[in-house]
């Protein structure tokens, strides 16, 4: 049982009262590995049906019958299906934070960055689909101005910006970094489902050599 289904929940409870044997404590609430694991899973089921039929052609029925509970029950993660699509939004947002998270504390070289770079294909390749859910709806996306979104993405370009303004690294090299970064969100974002077709090891490959001369060719 998860615990998305509210109802579901209340019933287990009552018959777990009735089983329990006096002056032994019932078992608490799922804890929160089931909560987040049930979250992503509806997330998952929705960015398919994103995908597939459109956001304004997906309703939160669907999405329900698609993971086999109730409308009711997503209700309890997600108060509405543009908090559905802002969440799967926000994936994307997620690859360039942890790499910039672990920029910090140290010295930046060219070297390290590839590194980074080169686990930041791997990440956004095996969540491809986000790629394809922004293609595909863009006209939903646009619609979604949220604060907390505008926010966490001008967080995110001040960090960038603030890595790429560090005088401590060498000028050509930062021209180097702002480029490579770009290789990997034009070949992997704004080239929308140009590449959907192409084999996920042979575009990582062809992604990492470019991100490879430009910056040590």
């Amino acid at each position: 049982m998860t615990d998305i289904d509210q109802s579901a929940g209340m019933a287990q409870t009552v018959r777990t009262n009735e089983s329990t044997a006096p002056g032994q404590a019932p078992p608490g609430p799922p804890d929160a590995g089931d909560h987040a694991n049930t979250r992503e899973r509806i997330l998952d089921a929705a960015l398919d049906l994103f995908i597939e039929q459109g956001f304004d052609g997906t309703s939160l029925r669907q999405i329900a019958e698609k993971l086999g509970v109730t409308k009711a029950a997503l209700y309890y993660h997600f108060e509405s299906k543009d908090d559905i699509l802002l969440a799967l939004h926000m994936r994307l947002h997620a690859f360039g934070r942890e790499t910039l998270l672990r920029m910090q504390g140290g010295p930046v070289t060219l070297e390290l960055w590839g590194e980074l770079l080169d686990g930041l294909v791997g990440q956004m390749l095996a969540q491809r689909k986000i790629f394809l859910l922004h293609e595909r709806n863009q006209a939903a996306l646009e619609k979604l101005h949220r604060e907390e979104h505008d926010a966490e993405h001008e967080d995110f370009q001040n960090q960038l910006r603030q890595l790429l303004g560090d005088r401590s690294v060498p000028f050509a090299d930062r021209v180097r970094m702002a480029a490579s970064v770009g290789v990997v969100f034009s070949g992997l974002f704004l080239s929308g489902d140009a590449f959907a077709e192409e084999d996920h090891e042979e575009l990582g490959e062809q992604l990492r050599l470019v991100i490879h001369n430009v910056l040590f060719g």
